[in-house]
């Protein structure tokens, strides 16, 4: 079977080797489409924590089941599944109290362990999820729409709250969709007039701000001068987290879902002021993926928009440099197997 592997950074081959054989308590499947996320791209650059080389990518999948054994999920050969693509050891504190998203010993598919981008690969049936009707360009962005969920579902959003969401990439756009049918007033943050406009023509958030444009005046003119009770970062970008907490309202949440690999920096007292509650968000639990998955089913998300590229394999090593310069205007890129 074919596969393509990231030998180190900036140089992906495509090569060969046998096809996996499926052992017990694990399903073979044949993948069908791999999205490509900030992971992948931050990996082929050489900026990933959490990375090691060389690495087959791929943990946005959406996959046909070939070869399955009993399970509880009622999953057979031929059905479509959602891979819930982080490997967690059952055991550890965050395990046992239900969080295996951070769990301790994790490993997430495409980044401390081989991901999809390989034609066949054979993974453990707890991490399969029925597709039910989705189809496999919705399968293929569960995942990172999960990842949005999950930063709500820690935030606690309640209908009726005005939040800000920093970075309109695949995370933030995916939070903002959410968040708006939670009931939220949502304020998008980015420095890309691209993109801002994106997520008020395709989103419907309802407020674009570029940060480059005095983005906390800004946020107090649309609130009355209360601010957001809850702020999402969701670029990863030292600068940009460390003044996530001006746009936060005295009593406000501020949420981490961006990963920056350096030290952050906070001015103590002006975060103590407001009593800030800082929280990081990492990963998604099956909660998180069943809530995309109703979403999608229900028609809630524009799935069409959010998709801007598509190739197929072939043309994967090809393509993938321009899928890092923004003037592309690439939201999520789709590799077709």
């Amino acid at each position: 079977m074919k596969y393509i592997v990231c030998e180190q950074p900036e140089q992906f081959e495509l090569l060969e080797k046998p096809s996996p054989k499926a052992t017990e308590g694990e399903a073979l499947l044949r993948i069908t489409r791999v999205g490509i996320c900030g992971t992948d791209l931050h990996a082929y650059a050489g900026n990933q924590a959490f990375f090691s080389y060389p690495r087959i990518l791929g943990h946005e999948l959406s996959a046909e089941v070939m070869e399955i054994g009993d399970n509880p999920q009622g999953i057979s050969a031929g059905d479509r599944v959602i891979i819930m693509p982080y490997l967690s050891c059952g055991s550890c504190v965050a395990c046992r109290h239900g969080k295996t998203n951070c769990c301790s010993n994790i490993r997430v598919l495409g980044v401390h362990t081989d991901g999809g981008m390989q034609e066949v690969i054979s993974v453990p049936n707890a991490i399969l999820i029925p597709a039910g009707k989705l189809s496999h360009d919705e399968i293929a962005i569960v995942e990172p729409l999960a990842i949005g969920a999950h930063a709500i579902r820690r935030a606690d959003l309640k209908s009726g709250e005005t939040i800000v969401v920093v970075g309109c990439g695949p995370i933030g756009i995916g939070l903002m969709a959410l968040a708006k049918i939670v009931g939220c007033t949502v304020i998008a943050m980015d420095t890309n007039p691209d993109r801002l406009a994106f997520v008020k023509e395709k989103i419907g958030v309802d407020h674009a701000i570029n940060v480059l444009d005095e983005p906390v005046e800004a946020v107090a003119k649309i609130t009355d001068g209360d601010l957001a009770t809850a702020v999402f970062d969701a670029t990863g970008n030292k600068r940009a987290l460390e003044s996530g907490t001006d746009y936060m309202s005295h009593g406000g949440r501020y949420v981490l879902v961006g990963l920056s690999k350096g030290d952050l920096t906070f001015a103590h007292p002006k975060i103590h002021a407001k009593e800030t509650t800082l929280m990081c968000s990492r990963n998604a639990t099956f909660d998180d993926f069943q809530w995309v998955k109703d979403t999608l089913e229900g028609g809630k998300f524009p799935t069409e928009a959010f998709i801007t590229h598509r190739v197929p394999f072939t043309e994967m090593i090809a393509s993938f440099d321009s899928w890092l310069k923004p003037e592309t205007g690439v939201i999520k890129a789709i590799v077709e197997w």
